[in-house]
């Protein structure tokens, strides 16, 4: 859905002056249909006049440059450094990465904060069933962003991120993973094979 605004978006507004002067109620009918809208126009809009006062009409460089935008943490930041200046200081935490990197106890649960564990059971030898951890929804994307950047080689930081997005939306889905089709079920500690 983002990427079908984002298409019709830059089609309507061409520059950040466009930006800078638009109307808020019009922005926000503009990417309504993302969710959370009124925030987001409001930031987004924001860090276009920030951007254009601030930075000169460029997108800042810097991570402690782009955590001054409203409404962009480290996520944002991490994206826009990595894919507009191929400066990677860290790893993406979307919903996805999010999930996978505890399914794929790449992170340790017990360092990551979150307290609404989604769970699933699992059949054991003896037709036993047991409750087990999948992932914490809440948990704090900063803190996984820190404990991954332990265990991945920094060469891999800015490609592990689009891996797990990918893999996230394509097999390892939040409902109803599909671990029959997964390259990664037999190392996988939330299989559900």
């Amino acid at each position: 859905m983002v990427n079908k605004v984002t298409e019709k978006l830059f089609a309507k507004y061409k520059t950040l002056d466009e930006y800078v002067t638009a109307d808020l109620e019009q922005f926000e009918k503009d990417i309504k249909s993302t969710g959370f809208y009124h925030n987001k126009a409001k930031n987004i809009l924001a860090a276009a006049k920030l951007i254009k006062e601030t930075f000169g009409g460029t997108v800042p460089r810097t991570m402690e440059e782009l955590l001054t935008l409203p409404g962009v943490a480290r996520k944002t930041a991490n994206v826009v450094l990595g894919n507009a200046y191929g400066v990677v200081e860290g790893i993406a935490v979307d919903t996805h990465v999010l999930r996978l990197s505890q399914r794929l106890r790449l992170v340790d649960l017990e360092k990551i904060g979150g307290k609404k564990e989604i769970t699933f059971q699992r059949l054991t030898t003896g037709s036993h069933t047991v409750t087990l951890i999948d992932y914490k929804k809440d948990a704090d994307p900063v803190k996984i962003e820190r404990e991954l950047m332990g265990v991945i080689p920094k060469k891999d930081w800015f490609i592990t991120t689009y891996l797990l997005i990918d893999h996230g939306r394509a097999v390892c889905k939040a409902q109803k993973p599909d671990c029959g089709h997964c390259v990664l079920s037999q190392l996988c500690p939330a299989s559900r094979i």
